[in-house]
């Protein structure tokens, strides 16, 4: 680019992330370095596939000017996705307080003796951005994707209940143990005291077979359920 341009475009290729059956932007500025009213129009070799807003207009003295050029969206993808479609910018000095009503075809006209400067800016298709997957917010080990905080509560009270319930069942059968252990040493007692022909019978106290056998009911009960 030189100082002597009446209008620096930034960029020079119009760049649009190619969707199929979608409407695409992509925008350009019109940098006005000079000190005079700098008239704009924009042109493009396929009318029909795109609209330029605006597609003319006055930038004023050190001004910008942006322009958004939308591309029709398109069923088909393009081969090699290679895009031939040119755009055209061409600007011309006119008068201050001049409007963007006043510009008028002939302005652009080289053969009626005007000035008019043109830069060619051509369209680059490029892949659309990757959108990232979505990832739950303070996720745990342990637990699926996505997984709501109803479920996570869930699972932990059955975490729960499964320890109580092994706690439960661990103390159960160390008292039936106990029991068993202190049944069998009064039966050892039994034994001796018929061996020594005493004449009273012992016998084991009802209390202890009762005990034996609501607690082997309880276990089995809570083994099947858990």
């Amino acid at each position: 680019m030189t100082s002597e341009e009446l209008l620096i475009i930034d960029p020079l290729d119009l760049q649009f992330p190619f969707e199929l059956k979608k409407s695409i932007s992509s925008s350009f500025e019109l940098i006005n370095k000079t000190d005079n009213h700098v008239a704009f129009k924009v042109k493009t070799t396929n009318p029909r596939k795109y609209t330029v807003r605006p597609n003319s207009g006055i930038v004023l003295p050190r001004s910008r000017s942006n322009v958004t050029v939308t591309m029709q969206p398109q069923t088909e993808l393009p081969p090699d996705m290679q895009c031939k479609d040119k755009f055209l910018v061409q600007s011309v000095i006119t008068n201050p307080g001049s409007t963007p009503k006043d510009i008028n075809p002939d302005m652009f006209n080289k053969s009626g003796g005007n000035h008019v400067e043109e830069c060619k800016l051509k369209v680059v298709y490029v892949s659309p951005p990757r959108k990232p997957s979505p990832v739950p917010e303070d996720s745990e080990e342990g637990t699926s994707p996505g997984a709501s905080e109803t479920d996570l509560q869930e699972h932990v009270e059955s975490q729960d209940n499964s320890t109580k319930a092994r706690e439960l069942i661990l103390r159960l059968m160390q008292e039936r143990d106990s029991i068993i252990q202190q049944n069998s040493k009064l039966n050892r007692e039994l034994e001796l005291l018929r061996h020594g022909r005493q004449e009273h019978r012992t016998g084991v106290p009802l209390s202890y077979i009762l005990v034996v056998g609501l607690l082997g009911i309880l276990l089995g009960y809570i083994v099947r359920n858990f």
